[in-house]
């Protein structure tokens, strides 16, 4: 039976009846001030930050802002389903956990506890590769639920084959692959407090814990932590990367494979063209070129290029019900969020994380039902106007 995620309010004012109210805001966009207030500045502005001025995260949340519904009344929408299928596999809600690294920053359960709310909730959890947590044990935290794994692409061969064979091994079933950051952008929050957390060691479980990774070291890791740390540095990214390099991937991964930071359609059709499954729509939110296009508006383009063809997803700028809405209205088979769940990580740990997934998927049933739907599936550009910049 489809799971009724309206019903959290009522379960709120259930609890009102005794006198507890909810530890956090059921306002989601309030969760970053109060990330702000609570944790330091190093962790917050990493999380928060973006590339220089900010101006391409803003711009995704204007394109979303400039989108504005249309309801529709007396339409039967008693009986609702926000189930859909995303890359062959039947999901309760068209919504995942983006990948976000380096989660111990936020809170000491790190991705381990965010992988847990995404299984109770039954929504998929996709693994960073920058974790502060080894896939195996975000995996075992996890049970049998859906996960999915974020590949940063390495310069050295051996060790991308090595999360390849590790994350398939553990029970990742998708690939998604991270391609708009072969460098870090210029982000100055991070560089006015001069805080990267994986010259730290911190963030780099999947590597530190590799066979491949450690035969490239004259000595194990714990007794000479910054040659690892160096090592790590020299091949965590590599901008020398083009399409032919993408055989490499469907050679060693046998399920869907994603490719994440699309935002031209020529690049969704050369996707499509290299036999892969989809695409994510993203600006990394915000966080690798300023100045770029927002997300929203990059959106139309890739499902009238390839929406036939591919699986396309959204991320980048979604905090409320309606956000999710307008971003399935637009094309899109399924949304990431990613910092609204790091917050909710910050400020309660894996009960903060269900809170957020909660409070975003009862606001999109509410939405989608007053709006006059009754499945993701019959929403279309129709259900939508643009307001004029």
């Amino acid at each position: 039976m489809a799971k009724h995620w309206a019903d959290f309010q009522y379960e709120i004012y259930l609890n009102g009846m005794t006198g507890a109210v909810p530890r956090l805001p059921t306002d989601l966009t309030r969760l970053e001030e109060l990330t702000e207030q609570r944790l330091g500045p190093g962790p917050v502005g990493y999380v928060a930050g973006s590339a220089g001025n900010g101006s391409t995260a803003r711009a995704n949340r204007a394109a979303l802002d400039r989108r504005r519904i249309v309801p529709r009344m007396l339409r039967d929408v008693h009986e609702r389903d926000l189930s859909v299928e995303v890359l062959g596999r039947a999901l309760p809600a068209p919504l995942a956990l983006a990948p976000v690294g380096v989660l111990s920053i936020m809170h000491p359960d790190a991705e381990s506890a965010a992988a847990r709310a995404a299984a109770a909730q039954g929504v998929p959890y996709i693994l960073s590769s920058a974790s502060s947590t080894p896939m195996e044990q975000v995996a075992e935290a996890m049970g049998g639920a859906e996960r999915w794994f974020q590949l940063y692409w390495a310069k050295d061969r051996e060790v991308t084959r090595s999360f390849l064979d590790r994350a398939k091994a553990a029970g990742f079933t998708a690939l998604f692959v991270t391609l708009d950051t072969p460098l870090l952008a210029w982000r100055p929050r991070d560089l006015d407090q001069a805080y990267l957390p994986f010259l730290h060691g911190v963030g780099t479980a999947n590597y530190f814990s590799d066979p491949a990774f450690q035969a490239g070291l004259a000595k194990p890791v714990h007794e000479d932590p910054n040659a690892a740390v160096l090592h790590f540095v020299g091949m965590f990214a590599d901008p020398g990367k083009t399409w032919p390099d993408l055989a490499f991937l469907r050679e060693n991964w046998d399920g869907p494979i994603v490719l994440k930071g699309i935002l031209h359609p020529d690049d969704a059709r050369r996707a499509a063209d290299a036999g892969m499954d989809g695409v994510v729509v993203s600006n990394h939110g915000g966080r690798q070129v300023a100045g770029s296009v927002a997300a929203a508006d990059a959106l139309p383009r890739v499902v009238e290029a390839v929406g036939e063809r591919l699986t396309v997803l959204f991320d980048s700028g979604i905090r409320t019900g309606d956000d999710v809405f307008k971003a399935l209205a637009l094309g899109a088979r399924a949304v990431l969020v990613g910092r609204p769940y790091a917050y909710g990580l910050g400020l309660d740990g894996q009960a903060g994380v269900e809170h957020v997934v909660r409070c975003l998927l009862a606001e999109f049933d509410l939405t989608l039902a007053l709006s006059g739907h009754a499945r993701p599936a019959t929403l279309g550009p129709d259900d939508l106007i643009e307001e004029s910049a």
